[in-house]
């Protein structure tokens, strides 16, 4: 398999997941309808697990344009690679939130709630300020960024990397989601915003363009901070 289809397959995996998950919470009619935030954040978690089980061994899991930026960016990677990875991992977000609206096309059709539908693909404010909701953002994704790193050189977790990224995933869902869904990946928000706008559901509403930025940037941003000060405090 090449790493541009193991990209492909472990992103798609996260929101096949991920966007699964928040479809059959937020969605009418569903068995697992209103079942919380602990339900979504679990699920998220589990989706990280197995994308990274899934593509791991073959590209190394970025699985997130912020953390490819950001390993480039300490040298860590060759940018070259960058565009590949990148493209990979829009594509197999853009692919899997297109299965889930497949999977659950009978509840968006029995939907009303137009936020509920979009929340299904992105990422949105519960409180919008821009400058709040980039800070949450930035700090979220710092943690996930400096974290990873040190899983990776880490002997304690060593063989159980993927369950430790995921159990990060976890914890940052609970203490960050609350303000702006954390995104944390500008693939995992914008390539399914994309899908948003493009498939075919009634009652749709607006893709939300206008705060789509700050999941892309802030998460780049964050990470790239994060690998930097990794790298001056510990190597």
């Amino acid at each position: 398999m090449s790493v541009f289809m193991a990209e492909l397959i472990g992103t798609a995996f996260i929101l096949l997941f991920g966007s699964g998950v928040v479809a059959g919470v937020v969605l009418e009619k569903t068995k697992s309808n209103n079942s919380g935030w602990i339900v979504i954040t679990s699920a998220w978690a589990v989706g990280v697990t197995m994308g990274i089980l899934a593509s791991g061994p073959i590209s190394g899991a970025h699985l997130n344009p912020a953390v490819t930026i950001a390993l480039a960016a300490i040298g860590k990677f060759s940018w070259a690679l960058v565009p590949k990875y990148i493209l990979a991992q829009f594509l197999g977000a853009m692919i899997g939130s297109g299965l889930v609206w497949l999977s659950y096309k009978d509840h968006f059709e029995a939907t009303e709630n137009q936020e509920a539908k979009l929340a299904i693909f992105s990422t949105g404010p519960a409180i919008r300020n821009t400058l709040s909701n980039f800070a949450t953002e930035f700090i979220a994704t710092f943690i996930l960024m400096f974290a990873i790193l040190a899983i990776g050189v880490s002997k304690f977790t060593e063989g159980l990397n993927p369950m430790a990224v995921g159990l990060l995933v976890f914890g940052l869902g609970l203490s960050y989601g609350g303000p702006t869904g954390y995104a944390m990946n500008p693939a995992r928000d914008l390539g399914p915003r994309i899908m948003h706008a493009i498939l075919p559901f009634s009652n749709k509403g607006t893709s939300d363009w206008a705060y789509s930025w700050i999941p892309v940037f802030a998460p780049v941003c964050g990470a790239v901070v994060a690998a930097f000060t990794y790298t001056l405090v510990y190597v």
